[in-house]
């Protein structure tokens, strides 16, 4: 009796096995139905190719076939103690305006964030026109305000803080704080919209559990904040690397960044060649920073194949 029953039992589950399978096997789908309809992207993908891989494989050939085949190009950059300041220029300022971008912008997110929602909206539509305005008009802006007669040297000369006018404007620091006034939208609003998905009734809970409100907010909030931190922090980075208009309006010769130099290159020199090397630089550079940013992200396609 109990042979016939298991011998029943398992007919029952490897019937059940049979179905699940074919079951699966049906939703699956085949290759053909994987690329059905990829015919429609043929325009899509021929104007790519024409108008952006096109002149970036040129691009990228010009840099190692000018002036003579080779590596040439990306020694200079390097080895070159002139191109190895600007790269570091570069960099430094990069990191200094998505630095300051973030500081600002995190507090600026949550006040929006926190106040009532009309007041809110007053907020985020004050950022948005401060980044819909012509950049040049901004940038002449600060010019304007950071000169040593400009409205920033006059009030802090009137409060007493300084005695003489302070250099702000054809060096580093015009520079980081044209920049990261132009870049704290790209941070605000990713961080903004972050922090308006968190459940407040997290942050309850923490405060239930007993965490005080700075463990808190570095332990529960912060790190739910992280996507809109990476997400705006690598946007802010990786436009200050290829920014051009602030740092040539705002920075002097000691403070050249690359695309400055690649300016230079192409419309003073004719260098082609080097130039092209400097521009290939960024979009690698561009490439691995986004490469990280997947990363690190656990919801990104990446992330979620090494987690597996």
């Amino acid at each position: 009796m109990s042979a016939t029953a298991t011998r029943h039992t398992g007919g029952a589950t490897g019937a059940a096995g049979v179905t699940t399978a074919k079951a699966v096997a049906t939703q699956t789908p085949s290759l053909a139905q994987r690329w059905r309809g990829a015919g429609n992207l043929a325009p899509a993908l021929l104007f790519l190719g024409l108008f952006f891989l096109a002149p970036l494989i040129g691009l990228l050939l010009r840099g190692v076939l000018e002036p003579v085949p080779g590596l040439g190009n990306y020694e200079q950059l390097f080895a070159n103690s002139a191109y190895a300041r600007v790269l570091f220029n570069t960099f430094s300022v990069a990191g200094l305006v998505t630095l300051f971008s973030l500081l600002l912008g995190f507090p600026l997110a949550w006040a929006i964030t926190l106040v009532p929602r009309g007041w809110g909206r007053w907020i985020l539509n004050i950022v948005l026109l401060s980044m819909w305005t012509s950049l040049l008009a901004r940038t002449y802006s600060w010019l304007v305000l950071l000169q040593a007669s400009g409205v920033v040297n006059k009030a802090l000369m009137a409060l007493g803080i300084i005695d003489q006018p302070l250099e702000m404007v054809h060096n580093l620091t015009g520079v980081v704080i044209g920049m990261s006034y132009i870049m704290i939208p790209f941070i605000v609003l990713p961080l903004q919209a972050t922090m308006q998905a968190i459940d407040p009734m997290i942050l309850q809970a923490g405060s239930i559990c007993g965490a005080s409100p700075w463990t808190n907010f570095f332990r529960v909030f912060l790190p739910l904040c992280r996507p809109g931190l990476f997400s705006g922090g690598l946007m802010v980075f990786v436009m200050s690397l290829g920014y051009y208009v602030t740092p040539a309006l705002l920075g002097g010769a000691q403070n050249m960044m690359l695309p400055e130099f690649i300016i230079q290159q192409v419309q003073s020199f004719l260098n082609w060649g080097l130039a092209s090397a400097g521009a290939a630089l960024l979009i690698a550079i561009t490439l691995v920073l986004f490469y990280f940013y997947l990363k690190l992200q656990p919801e990104s396609p990446v992330g979620a194949s090494n987690a597996r």
